[in-house]
């Protein structure tokens, strides 16, 4: 296979992962006094915009299409 169309076929199965796979993202908050901190770790699981995902999937396949030609 052609290098260009093995990139392409990897961005197109990113994208597609990139529409149901939460990305975690943590936060610690937290106050700190001479030797004493409290603080609160929060994790949120977001989606990517189904757009973002949409353009990286149609990247993928132009560049499958145009490593294929090559």
């Amino acid at each position: 296979m052609k290098p260009l169309f093995i990139v392409g076929l990897i961005v197109l199965v990113l994208g597609v992962a990139l529409l149901f796979v939460p990305i975690p993202h943590s936060e610690t908050h937290g106050i700190k006094a001479g030797d004493v901190s409290l603080g609160v770790k929060t994790t949120e699981h977001e989606r990517l915009s189904p757009v973002i995902s949409v353009v990286i999937i149609v990247a993928g396949a132009g560049l499958m299409l145009a490593g294929r030609r090559a």
